[in-house]
């Protein structure tokens, strides 16, 4: 982005992380465990890109420039600002719902407290997006208690994602330069303030699945200023393949 204006880049990570996380679930239609869980995640994911769609258009309005295709397709892997945790592989079907009903707890924390926002579009967005984010989170601890409580090997594959996913889940409370000059103006929500309740909601879900809340280790970070796993970079060439062979074409 050759714009700079804070809200826009803002709103710019509120887009990637919804338009990456949907990308990362459309891989799963025609491949889940069963027809049910295979339409509910095609869902999950259409609702993301929607939120996508809407927080990326707003960027592009703010810069002046482009839209939510050229967002979306038209940058590269260090011009993306989604966390680390979204852009984790789906692995099995227990990694893919520790990374969602860590994702969807923290969607709720914070979309609940956008709507509050002082910017107008941003808080129209977020009440919105609340409504999807709170049925994803329903969805997602549903099926983490379900394999937690199920046989020992749903159980241990479930303890396992839980485990491997918890380094990525501290970055979604740091707050930096950009974050804290919103938070003075009221636009966006301070991330140190989610901890208490997304903690709240996970430790939850993990004593109803019998399983053990890990321990605190240390985390990855940086996805907020464009430094990313080596995971985004093949999902973006696969996301972005049709557009960047026929640039600016439309069917």
């Amino acid at each position: 982005m050759n714009n700079h204006s804070p809200v826009a880049t803002y709103a710019l990570r509120l887009g990637d992380n919804c338009l990456v996380l949907a990308q990362r679930l459309s891989a799963w239609c025609g491949h889940a465990p069963e027809l049910e869980i295979d339409l509910a995640l095609a869902n999950i994911g259409l609702d993301l890109m929607g939120q996508a769609r809407n927080f990326l258009s707003y960027a592009a309005e703010l810069q002046g420039q482009g839209d939510e295709d050229t967002l979306a397709f038209g940058r590269d892997e260090r011009q993306f600002r989604n966390v680390l945790l979204v852009e984790q592989p789906n692995g099995n079907f227990a990694d893919t719902l520790a990374r969602q009903v860590f994702i969807d707890a923290w969607h709720v924390a914070l979309f609940s407290r956008l709507m509050n926002s002082q910017d107008a579009q941003i808080a129209a967005i977020a009440a919105k997006a609340i409504k999807e984010a709170r049925y994803h989170l329903r969805f997602s601890r549903g099926w983490v208690e379900r394999l937690g409580g199920g046989t020992a090997l749903s159980a241990a594959r479930m303890q396992a994602a839980v485990d491997n996913l918890w380094r990525f889940t501290a970055e979604l409370f740091e707050a930096d330069a950009l974050d804290i000059e919103l938070i003075a103006q009221g636009i966006a929500v301070d991330p140190c303030e989610l901890k208490t309740e997304w903690l709240a909601e996970i430790s939850t879900v993990l004593t109803a699945a019998e399983l053990n809340i890990p321990q605190e280790q240390p985390y990855r970070t940086g996805g907020k200023q464009g430094l990313h796993t080596e995971h985004l970079g093949p999902m973006l060439a696969e996301m972005q393949y049709l557009q960047r062979a026929y640039p600016g074409q439309q069917w």
